[in-house]
């Protein structure tokens, strides 16, 4: 008997030893499988001409597990221009397979920090992974030089570490931070055309995010395509007149419904601050109904809601954080979530809509 217990436990510890060495071994596989296929993957290669926008962030301040802070990246031939930069954006492009290092240019709507708090990241991975001998441009309203400067202090110490390590030639000290590129806008002037290069052309205009001030959204033409980002703002004119029948409308939005409940639930555990924010916050944001009767007035064909406040973490809440919107507008809705493909083919009337996580 006790021989036949210590082969039993004999065997049992060799497979032990078995299944561990195998697990190794198939570890070791499926990582260099893995590793091989995350760096050979190429999205913006695989791209028909034409204008693309991925959501490499569509969530807010508020904490949401499925989303980064705000974030969209516009690809146009092989270039990508990225909308705001939110907080966790920056991986996430990674892991849409989005090179960092391919950015041409990043847009800033305005300069909340959940706008702004992934820019350091950026401007690190786009010269590090993409060798540049040139800052990352950085379009936005009056104001932002202060800002950019501000990010390239606080990045200057960890660029002299990047370039002593691993030299010159992979990092180039001219590539480092970013470079501010400033356009004002008023009353006067409420519109500008702030990039026109290779059939390209983005235009800037300002919205109602008071007391934010500037606060901008931006159209994207190409090839007969048009998209258009409200940016953060209340229910406003200027962005139905921007859209003008654009293809795509990506709308900012609040749950005011939601929010309420939230701002109840901060009362009830004794919680004021985070009460009167819940209470201040709806009034420079648009609703998904107002943003749904701004798409209907524009005349957009397809509507995307994006920077989603509160956070909506499972899908079955999608249909009571839309209520009311499908009665307003006309077209495709989309409660945006990270990793979403939308792309317009050039010269065409088609919208298509991929998933790139």
């Amino acid at each position: 008997m006790k021989k036949l217990v210590f082969i039993f436990l004999f065997v049992a510890l060799v497979g032990v030893t078995v299944a561990a060495v195998l697990r190794e071994e198939i570890g070791d596989q499926i990582f260099s499988r893995a590793v091989e296929t995350a760096v050979t993957r190429d999205v913006v290669a695989n791209l028909s001409d034409g204008m693309h926008v991925a959501l490499c962030g569509s969530g807010s301040p508020l904490p949401d597990p499925k989303r980064a802070g705000p974030c969209s990246a516009v690809i146009i031939a092989d270039k990508i221009f990225i909308v705001d930069i939110g907080g966790g954006a920056v991986r996430r492009m990674g892991e849409m397979g989005l090179a960092p290092g391919a950015v041409q240019a990043l847009l800033l709507t305005h300069f909340h920090s959940d706008h702004i708090d992934g820019m350091g990241e950026l401007m690190l991975q786009r010269w590090a992974g993409g060798g540049r001998t040139a800052p990352l441009p950085v379009y936005a309203p009056e104001g932002v030089t202060a800002i950019v400067d501000g990010v390239n202090a606080a990045y200057a110490a960890d660029a002299q570490y990047r370039i002593a390590h691993h030299g010159a030639d992979i990092m180039p000290p001219s590539g480092a931070g970013g470079e501010a590129r400033p356009f004002a806008l008023d009353a006067a002037q409420a519109d500008r055309v702030i990039y026109d290069e290779g059939g390209i052309k983005i235009t800037a205009f300002l919205v109602d995010h008071a007391p934010v001030s500037p606060a901008v959204g931006y159209r994207f033409d190409y090839k007969g395509r048009s998209l258009v980002f409200s940016g953060d703002t209340a229910q406003n004119s200027a962005v139905a007149e921007a859209c003008s029948g654009c293809d795509i409308l990506i709308h900012e939005v609040l749950n005011a419904e939601m929010v309420g409940k939230m701002g109840k639930a901060m009362q009830k555990a004794g919680r004021p601050r985070l009460e009167k924010i819940m209470a201040d916050i709806p009034d420079y944001h648009a609703t998904p109904v107002e943003a749904a009767e701004t798409a209907q007035a524009a005349g957009a064909k397809f509507l995307v809601f994006s920077h989603i406040v509160p956070a909506v973490p499972i899908d079955y809440l999608e249909a009571y954080y839309l209520k009311g919107t499908e009665a307003v507008f006309d077209g495709p809705i989309v409660l945006g979530q990270d990793g979403m493909l939308f792309s317009l083919p050039a010269n065409k009337n088609s919208i298509e809509q991929d998933q790139l996580l």
